[in-house]
């Protein structure tokens, strides 16, 4: 069952119409979707796994966390339909989505900004504080142009998406964090950073340790640009640009590319607009 189809069974009559733009994920409820099965984590009702979808070796390995236990059924059905990929576990607070993780060490965490006991952003915090190889962590909001979701991806969130739109675009989302390959959906970054970011009265230090080509590359990194791409783009093979994104990082103090992006929107190194 592909994406689409699954999203069509999880119940498309119920799900948001009329996106306000940007990123998005299906997360039609119909009342015919099932929960996996396992054991709750904290008393809560998320299970940490379950009977997983066609994932199979080497799939990504993807927790869910949300409060709402409806959203956190829909995600499920549409990611468990998606050969190589699997729903390993789910809570229902920050605190549980920190234990959950530290517990299952999946890939990717779909991580609600708002949830109770601590939010998404303190749990973002900590699960990237304490664990040596953290998952990709993506946050899940109602609303794209969010104060909340800047500051989760200021504490290191790889990205996020809307509770709502195609099914489709979750799956890609999820492929694409878990290949760190690209940033997931540039304009909507960019277009958080021109409203949230605290931009800094000087250029940072690291600014002038950049040579002219790896500020080419954080450039086109804020575009949202792969390896391939900029290859291409700048007529350089692939292995040079990845050494020159590394240098990026390294010297941005950056753990990944939303990372990178953030602190050159914020330093006024690129201007987001």
């Amino acid at each position: 069952m592909s994406a689409g189809e699954a999203g069509h069974a999880v119940g498309a009559g119920d799900m948001v119409a009329d996106s306000v733009g940007g990123p998005g994920v299906g997360v039609g409820v119909g009342a015919g979707a099932g929960a996996g099965a396992g054991a709750g984590v904290g008393g809560g009702p998320g299970p940490v796994g379950g009977a997983g979808g066609p994932g199979g070796p080497g799939a990504i390995r993807v927790v869910l966390a949300d409060d709402e236990r409806m959203v956190r059924t829909a995600l499920r059905v549409i990611l468990d339909a998606e050969a190589g990929i699997e729903v390993v576990g789910e809570a229902a607070t920050g605190a549980e989505a920190v234990s959950v993780v530290r517990a299952l060490r999946p890939d990717v965490v779909l991580m609600d900004v708002r949830m109770p006991q601590i939010d998404g952003i303190r749990a973002t915090e900590q699960i990237l504080a304490t664990l040596a190889d953290p998952p990709r962590i993506v946050v899940v909001t109602t609303f794209e142009n969010d104060a909340y979701v800047y500051d989760a991806l200021r504490a290191g969130a790889a990205g996020f998406l809307l509770k709502r739109a195609d099914p489709d675009e979750l799956v890609g989302a999820v492929r694409l964090v878990a290949r760190s390959d690209s940033l997931l959906f540039p304009a909507a970054v960019r277009g958080l950073a021109a409203e949230h970011a605290r931009r800094s009265p000087a250029p940072p230090p690291w600014a002038a340790r950049l040579t002219d080509r790896e500020g080419d590359v954080l450039r086109l990194m804020a575009k949202g640009m792969s390896n391939t791409e900029m290859s291409e783009c700048l007529g350089v093979g692939p292995a040079t640009v990845k050494t020159h994104v590394a240098a990026v990082l390294a010297k941005t103090g950056s753990r990944d590319r939303t990372q990178a992006v953030i602190a050159a929107y914020e330093s006024g190194f690129i201007t987001p607009g």
